[in-house]
């Protein structure tokens, strides 16, 4: 996987879909499309605590390809261990090594791995136990990232992605990043790729659940020129795109990553 590559982040359908079969052709649709422009498929799991379809079963279903360096999983800790078992396998025997390994966003219908299921003694799993599990399970196989909140007090944040890079992760994608956060620099001394959650929704109040952080609802704020800035910002770093507008900015992307860091379409002056 390309770590300075686009990342397209795409979420299943829901469980209690009232149009399953749309919505699945939705997700079919929107997952060709991302692979035909060379971009990373990311795939989540169970966003927001709400009963989804798992990424694999969605694929599988829907006969779609699996290019291993342009598909990555989201993986969380609401899971049973069989469950869990059973969805690293299948990513596995479909030739899958991407995992984006998360505590996860839990709810009253969804299991919370207990220590005991998978033999590791600590008081709650978390993405840290989860990765541990992972390589004990699959050694060598997989190539596991973990996510980094910047709108967390730092001190902590930063402790518990030391814990998490000696677990074995290989790669961080940020929580949305918005124009410049002076907070990425507390990364640098991990020495791993880095990706920034680029928010490509107007809607502010949703990335306030997302990130755990009031934003005001009145602040102006466009995506496209949020994800200008971070290009020019971050050229090093990867971009990952949630709740991307298919219909409305998808197009507007290949001309937008042909611009240079001034903003002008490339090899013009």
């Amino acid at each position: 996987m390309a770590d300075r590559a686009l990342h397209v982040e795409l979420q299943t359908p829901k469980r209690s879909s009232e149009d399953i079969d749309n919505d699945l052709l939705t997700f079919a649709g929107k997952y060709r499309k991302v692979l035909e422009a060379g971009w990373t498929v990311c795939v989540t799991d169970n966003p927001m605590g709400l009963l989804s379809y798992g990424a694999m079963e969605t694929i599988e279903l829907l006969g779609l390809p699996v290019e291993p360096d342009r598909l990555m999983v989201h993986i969380n800790t609401f899971h049973p261990r069989k469950e869990l078992d059973d969805i690293l396998g299948a990513f596995k025997a479909a030739g899958g090594r991407h995992l984006l390994v998360v505590s996860g966003d839990g709810s009253q219908r969804l299991h919370r791995l207990e220590p005991d299921e998978i033999g590791i003694a600590c008081a709650a799993v978390t993405s840290v136990e989860l990765l541990r599990y992972i390589d004990r399970e699959h050694p060598g196989h997989f190539r596991c990232g973990v996510a980094f909140n910047p709108y967390e007090p730092q001190d902590a944040e930063l402790e518990k992605m030391k814990r998490k890079v000696d677990a074995g992760a290989r790669f961080i994608i940020t929580q949305p990043v918005i124009g410049r956060d002076d907070r990425l620099e507390g990364l640098r001394p991990f020495g791993l790729p880095v990706t920034l959650d680029a928010w490509m929704s107007k809607k502010l109040h949703l990335l306030s659940e997302c990130v755990g952080h009031e934003i005001p609802e009145g602040a102006p704020y466009d995506p496209m020129e949020n994800l200008r800035e971070l290009r020019r910002n971050y050229p090093d770093y990867g971009l990952y795109l949630a709740i991307l507008g298919f219909k409305t900015q998808y197009p507007l992307l290949p001309g937008l990553l042909a611009e240079d860091a001034g903003g002008r379409p490339a090899g013009r002056p």
